[in-house]
């Protein structure tokens, strides 16, 4: 099969200057990954929403500290990306993926972009391949785990710190009850436009004092947490179901990642990239 039978076209793009903010609308809006930067008819980079996620995670970047609607795409994008053209075949791009560790590939043809071929273009074709390989030899082993309510600034530290892209959410019994993913922050996370990490406002409540006197009510804010941008698991595979099971549930509840268990116990990760390094 070629790039060129699976690739999306045609792909939004926007301007080096133009703001982070806008980028990320755009992707709410298309509901897609990746926006094409493009100056003077030419492409200069990408962006995608792994991007947006993986320069929050890095240690106190510049950019941070800024609105993001003052901060330019450009800060952020993926200069000179590596592309590919029409005819080559899918296994061609899924190896430039795999052993470049990016997302998204642009297809140009004479100079002419074409459209992109993404980890979801690859991955929906494993997934109507047979295949005798099964999730728990592929899968990442030792997931990261964070409790509901610890703080978005530790689900950042432990992403960074861990050096991964994908955590589980737990609650207090130690059950499963999310996952958190470099998607959750850049659509979670840079909503604030102060430069600073968002928070919620909750409603306390005064202690009443002596004589029945009336309890008031104050507001305060709060950082916000694990379950307050986490996603839902939607399933949890046994390690011996097969890596086109994976593929398959990827594609159709739209997720990077499923947790893997083995006895009860979740003891791994899959995500899109060990689905694509399978084939």
């Amino acid at each position: 099969m070629k790039v060129s039978d699976v690739m999306t076209s045609p792909v939004h793009v926007m301007g080096p200057d133009e703001p982070v903010s806008h980028a990320r609308n755009l992707m709410l809006r298309h509901k897609i990954n990746t926006i094409v930067v493009v100056e003077n008819d030419a492409m200069v980079g990408i962006v995608t929403k792994s991007d947006l996620g993986r320069r929050l995670a890095q240690a106190e970047p510049m950019w941070r500290r800024r609105p993001i609607d003052k901060v330019p795409v450009k800060m952020v994008m993926t200069e000179e990306p590596i592309t590919i053209y029409p005819d080559a075949s899918v296994s061609q791009a899924t190896a430039l993926m795999v052993d470049n560790d990016i997302n998204n590939i642009p297809v140009v043809n004479n100079g002419r972009l074409m459209g992109i071929v993404t980890r979801v273009d690859v991955v929906r074709c494993m997934s109507e391949l047979a295949s005798e390989i099964k999730v728990g030899e592929i899968m990442t082993l030792e997931p990261v785990f964070v409790h509901r309510h610890h703080t978005v600034n530790h689900v950042v530290d432990e992403m960074e710190n861990n050096k991964v892209s994908k955590l589980i959410v737990t609650d207090d019994t130690g059950e499963a009850v999310g996952m958190i993913t470099t998607r959750e922050l850049a659509l979670h996370v840079l909503a604030n436009n102060e430069g600073e990490l968002p928070s919620k406002s909750i409603k306390m409540a005064r202690k009443p004092k002596a004589g029945g006197e009336k309890v008031y009510r104050y507001v305060k804010d709060v950082p916000l947490v694990a379950e307050d941008i986490m996603v839902g698991i939607p399933t949890i595979l046994n390690a011996v179901d097969p890596v086109t099971e994976a593929a398959k549930v990827m594609i159709e509840k739209n997720i990077t990642g499923i947790p893997i268990a083995e006895n009860d116990e979740i003891v791994g990760i899959v995500s899109r990239t060990d689905v694509m390094k399978a084939a």
